[in-house]
């Protein structure tokens, strides 16, 4: 078995359930098998009857880490240390939201696996892989919490290209689309490529509403060359390196 996935022993308590609306992650993600539908959505002037701002392009590094042990993936957690130019964030991603997460008690629609909503909680890290070396924040002591001070190891590289464009309805930000071209990587040689599309939706103390978001959707798979996708970057890119080293 992939020592990545291995069972281990985590605290207990579901920090999930402790999130307010702010700290929980709703995007809307598509998969291309190519450039095409990512220069064709760097064009557009709008999303359906949704402005688009102008297209800002960025050069990142994303690493995702873990502890020797996969004490993180053990928990349903992700943790990607990102730069940007020469700024470094940590990220912490949680267990998929549940079904029943709904204001109303109600189960929610996936729109096909399209919808994903999860906690994420964000600060600011450095070029170092140890959490100690961070300034404060959420993340670091949340991170720290998960791994028991245990020292990180990568699992594997993402070196994507990613556009970033608002989103308005009118005067107000619906969200941000993230138009990623990627490379894995892992030990230092390339496994593989994806093409991602993202639309993050913007956070607010109100659950996002499900009409405006479906037609979002759907006016993101009418640009062509996208198909929904159910997993997420870190699963894709496992996935592959499972591939490639089968």
């Amino acid at each position: 078995m992939d020592r990545w996935r291995r069972r281990v022993l985590v605290a207990e308590g579901s920090f999930a359930g402790r999130l307010d609306p702010g700290l929980v992650e709703t995007e809307l993600k598509l998969s291309a098998t190519g450039e095409g539908p990512l220069q064709r959505l760097a064009g557009m002037r709008q999303l359906g009857s949704m402005p688009l701002g102008t297209p800002d392009t960025f050069l990142e590094v994303d690493r995702y880490l873990d502890t020797g042990e996969g004490r993180l993936a053990a928990a349903g957690w992700a943790c990607r240390h990102r730069r940007r130019a020469r700024r470094h964030l940590i990220s912490l991603k949680g267990p998929p939201a549940a079904a029943t997460d709904g204001p109303d008690g109600a189960q929610e629609e996936t729109l096909g696996g399209a919808l994903h909503r999860r906690p994420e909680i964000e600060g600011p890290a450095s070029a170092r892989l140890d959490p100690r070396d961070w300034p404060a924040s959420a993340a670091r002591d949340r991170l720290l919490e998960l791994t028991g001070g245990r020292e990180l190891q990568e699992r594997f590289v993402l070196r994507q290209r990613r556009t970033e464009r608002s989103v308005r309805d009118g005067l107000v930000r619906v969200g941000i689309l993230s138009l990623d071209r990627i490379s894995v990587v892992q030990h230092g040689a390339p496994i593989g490529r994806l093409w991602c599309v993202e639309l993050e939706i913007e956070r607010t103390t109100a659950a996002p509403r499900e009409g405006p978001i479906r037609r979002l959707l759907a006016d993101l798979l009418a640009v062509g060359g996208l198909a929904i996708e159910p997993m997420t970057k870190l699963e894709r890119a496992v996935a592959l390196i499972d591939r490639v080293s089968a």
